[in-house]
């Protein structure tokens, strides 16, 4: 039975233990997934730096796009109502809407993919399985926009 003293601290003690010291040390914490004979020691290098940071900064940028997109479209323009073929067609006929819509779709599309590149790393146990989802998302991801930035530099108005 654990007791409901606390420490100096004010933190108490852990379930069903009568504390952690040089005599009781805490009990050692397993990676999820051990290193094998195969495993490569350097794996991954500062790429998962580089993605980490990523990350941060695109979600940044991602919030004052889409926060900016919001705005102006549906409170400045006179919202949802107004938007319709011709309201994207007025818009796209300048670079600079352009270039905003092709950052965010740009953005977007890669800091999701970096997410759920983590996700698939974390919990696909077998690599094989990460393989193919990776790949899968790799391949959704290019489609996508390559598929999205064909629509907004080739869109044309006059399209009958």
């Amino acid at each position: 039975m654990a007791t409901t003293e606390t420490t100096a601290s004010g933190i108490g003690p852990v379930e069903g233990s009568s504390g952690y010291g040089v005599d009781n040390p805490a009990p050692l914490i397993e990676a999820p997934r051990k290193r094998t004979k195969k495993t490569p020691r350097s794996t991954r290098g500062n790429f998962e730096m580089a993605a980490w940071l990523f990350m941060r900064l695109s979600g940044i940028v991602l919030v004052v796009l889409v926060i900016g997109h919001l705005l102006i479209q549906l409170v400045l323009d006179g919202g949802v109502s107004k938007i319709g073929f011709a309201f994207v067609a007025g818009r796209w006929a300048s670079p600079f809407w352009q270039v905003w819509d092709l950052l965010m779709l740009w953005l977007a599309m890669l800091h999701g993919a970096n997410g759920l590149r983590t996700i698939i790393n974390d919990y696909a146990e077998r690599a094989n399985t990460r393989l193919w989802l990776k790949g899968l998302l790799y391949t959704a991801t290019v489609f996508t926009i390559l598929l999205g930035t064909l629509v907004i530099f080739t869109f044309d108005p006059n399209i009958r």
